[in-house]
């Protein structure tokens, strides 16, 4: 990969790592669901105007909305009010198990001893880190779990629906996901505007960053890469995202790291690398005979 694809794809990893402490910012100045309800809302506004879908694509999308407006996004704020932003990172990082076993159980995919084994490290840490302080209820956990299964629905919803483009998507998955997002929030938050009137820059400045610079900005840059180079270069560098989020979470917000924690994000990481990286056996030396079967 070219130096200057490399440094965009560590610029994507920074700003999506940066993301989760923005948003655990953000929750603390604003209610969750109200500023989910707003990201959207920007989203939508800056997105769908210049990205038209068919009208027969809308039931796709509703659909969308719900696994990955609302189940995914919206329980993530949520869980990040109540966690550290480390633990969150760690635990949001689960979608990609998760995702596994959705493709295994519907699409029949074969898991593989390397995958299992990926599979069972992951679930092990999310263990670990359930017996730590950083999360201080059974609560945030399920919570982040869901998000994680919201976001691994979503990617087989996408694998298997019409081919719509990245940006064109996350316009219209976001305008339909206001409404439910904003019912939630009307049922269970309260004095919104006062939120609103009295929110300073963390709160307005994580809706502006999280919906420009996460899923704008990052996002197009992202598909930029995977439109320029193999699936397989590009995708293994998302495993620096839970690692750096941790890193900036004791900088920024002086997050504790304590051994569950990294244990813990040691085994999810560990287990997510080995579900996505793709070995290859090395090409055998020119003149070697290669060996025969046995039997």
């Amino acid at each position: 990969m070219p130096l200057r694809d490399l440094l965009l794809g560590f610029t994507v990893i920074a700003i999506w790592a940066l993301n989760i402490i923005v948003i655990k910012v953000g929750v603390a100045d604003m209610p969750p669901l109200l500023m989910t309800t707003l990201r959207f809302m920007l989203v939508a506004a800056l997105l769908v105007p210049f990205n038209p879908v068919a009208p027969h694509q809308f039931p796709f999308l509703l659909l969308l909305s719900a696994t990955f407006g609302t189940l995914h996004f919206a329980l993530l704020f949520i869980g990040l009010e109540q966690a550290e932003a480390g633990t969150g990172a760690l635990l949001v990082q689960m979608g990609t198990p998760f995702a596994t076993l959705l493709a295994v159980i519907f699409l029949k995919e074969r898991l593989g001893p390397k995958r299992l084994v990926g599979l069972i490290l992951s679930f092990a840490g999310v263990i670990v880190l359930a017996g730590g302080p950083t999360l201080p209820s059974a609560l945030p956990l399920a919570l982040l779990l869901l998000s994680a299964l919201g976001w691994a629905v979503s990617q087989l919803l996408i694998k298997r629906g019409p081919n719509i483009p990245p940006l064109a998507l996350a316009g219209w998955v976001a305008l339909f996901a206001v409404p439910q997002v904003a019912l939630g929030s009307l049922l269970f938050e309260h004095d919104h505007m006062n939120a609103m009137v009295n929110a300073g820059w963390a709160g307005w400045g994580a809706v502006l960053y999280t919906a420009v610079m996460s899923s704008i900005v990052a996002y197009g840059l992202w598909y930029g890469l995977l439109r320029r180079h193999p699936v397989n270069r590009v995708v293994p560098m998302t495993l620096l995202v839970p690692v750096l989020a941790v890193l900036l979470g004791v900088i920024l917000l002086g997050d504790g790291l304590g051994i569950h924690k990294l244990a813990g994000g040691a085994l999810v990481v560990t287990g997510i690398a080995l579900i996505i990286l793709r070995f290859r056996p090395r090409p055998k030396p020119e003149g070697t005979p290669h060996q025969k079967p046995h039997g």
